[in-house]
């Protein structure tokens, strides 16, 4: 499970770049009764979502001409320069280079070798998200790529994450730990593509905790989103289900079955 906890390698912010912010707010504060705060008038138009007045993640603008409106993943960094070089170095491709973000910390944008975007984040004065695994927080992040294998490999490279194969019928699911990790920081899975995902190549998902994936699932619906895994019982996982919202950004919710 995702803590608050930033060891190096961890998931510690999650963003959403969409082309109309305030369309975003309207959608997401009431499928999650998320608020937002503007981080000011030099961010950009950058600004927080927040739940119980904690930071849960953020929305901006698109940066970049022509990129799809995406949930992006930040992994925890004590040196984005260095972390830079080693995604080059593995193979991967640094989009936009390492820069500061005032005082609050380092940032770079980068892809993965089969063209699955994330970021990095080496915190200054913000350490990363306030809440995570609550009710309405990231909770879960999951890969799905064209080469399981090499992803594996790129990013034990990269982050020194360890990994687990786990066989679940007619595919594998790997879970990834932070370096010294074990089962109980797990943070992620890797799976390779299914049908439905292979349009839109690798991507990384962020999930997001909820007390009723099927009540978000009609919020989601009623606010013009689209439902591309309707809400479903994985056996010791949870209830779950997938959704691309108004501006086509994708994102998963889940109801996880308590720890034992």
């Amino acid at each position: 499970m995702l803590t608050t906890n930033y060891v190096p390698g961890a998931p510690n912010w999650v963003d959403l770049a969409v082309p109309d912010v305030d369309a975003a707010v309207a959608f997401y504060g009431p499928v999650f009764g998320w608020e937002f705060q503007s981080a000011g008038p030099d961010a950009g138009g950058y600004g927080m979502f927040t739940s119980g007045g904690k930071t849960v993640g953020a929305v901006g603008p698109m940066g970049v001409p022509g990129a799809a409106p995406a949930w992006t993943l930040y992994f925890d960094t004590p040196d984005a320069d260095a972390t830079a070089e080693a995604v080059a170095k593995a193979g991967g491709t640094v989009r936009v280079a390492p820069m500061d973000v005032f005082t609050a910390g380092r940032m770079a944008q980068l892809s993965d070798p089969s063209g699955a975007d994330f970021a990095i984040w080496q915190p200054g004065d913000t350490k990363g998200l306030d809440a995570v695994t609550d009710p309405n927080t990231l909770c879960w992040t999951e890969l799905h790529t064209a080469d399981p294998e090499g992803a594996k490999a790129f990013y034990g490279t990269v982050f020194g994450w360890a990994s687990q194969d786990m066989p679940m019928g007619d595919f594998t699911y790997t879970v990834v730990t932070p370096a010294g990790g074990t089962e109980a920081t797990s943070q992620g899975g890797i799976m390779g593509l299914s049908p439905e995902m292979a349009a839109g190549g690798s991507r990384w998902l962020p999930y997001f905790e909820v007390s009723d994936p099927d009540a978000v699932q009609a919020k989601v619906s009623e606010l013009g989103g689209t439902v591309i895994a309707p809400a479903m019982d994985l056996e010791g996982v949870g209830r779950m289900a997938a959704f691309i919202d108004p501006a086509g950004a994708l994102f998963s919710v889940i109801k996880s079955v308590p720890a034992s």
